[in-house]
């Protein structure tokens, strides 16, 4: 299993209710009904990886994650995932919002653009960073964000989003020391704060 998915798999209670948005092929949200018989549900729009989650027996949407989530009711999932897919999104405080109204808790892992390769490979050579977890040429990048981890937290913290847990990933190991230098991606456990700011972002129309 995938270093980030084991990650994720040990932050998520058994038999919780698990919303997965941007799920991709399935692969997470197959080994959380398998592994902790979860209730899961996915959202992907790529057509070819809603029908890898087909093939796996993983119920899935097709639908894109920034019109929004007005089809789930308010608290309907104790979990909800957002794995390498934020950073693909227009709107990051809608999505986070409507992630936070619809779950209890909400699981992201993001890419760190500011990876000490990725510092190297611009200041050296004046090249779009790349790394193992950035593995895109600026032409033909999904992504349309671009944080560090540092990046992350300050957002959280600005719009009144708790972290209540936090791991950093390097290439296949946890790291502990300098994470916004060292680590590849980072993975956050959130919860809506004392502020009303992250879920008082209202939903686009549509």
């Amino acid at each position: 299993m995938r270093l980030d998915h084991s990650v994720i798999l040990k932050m998520i209670e058994p038999d919780s209710r698990v919303l997965d948005l941007g799920c991709g092929t399935g692969e997470l949200l197959a080994g959380l009904e398998k592994e902790k018989n979860v209730r899961g549900q996915g959202v992907e729009l790529s057509e070819a990886g809603i029908y890898q989650c087909v093939e796996k027996g993983v119920s899935v949407f097709h639908s894109d994650i920034d019109s929004g989530l007005s089809g789930f009711p308010d608290h309907s999932f104790d979990y909800v995932i957002l794995n390498q897919s934020l950073q693909e999104v227009k709107n990051v405080q809608q999505v986070l919002a409507e992630s936070l109204r619809v779950g209890g808790r909400v699981i992201v892992g993001v890419p760190n653009f500011a990876h000490v390769r990725a510092r190297l490979r611009l200041f050296f050579r004046g090249r779009t960073p790349m790394t193992k977890s950035l593995p895109y040429d600026w032409s033909d990048t999904p992504n349309v964000r671009f944080m560090s981890l540092s990046d992350f937290k300050t957002f959280c913290r600005k719009n009144g989003i708790r972290v209540v847990h936090q791991k950093y990933l390097g290439s296949s190991r946890i790291l502990h020391v300098f994470p916004n230098l060292l680590a590849l991606n980072g993975i956050f456990m959130l919860e809506a704060g004392s502020s009303s700011a992250a879920r008082s972002i209202p939903t686009a129309p549509g």
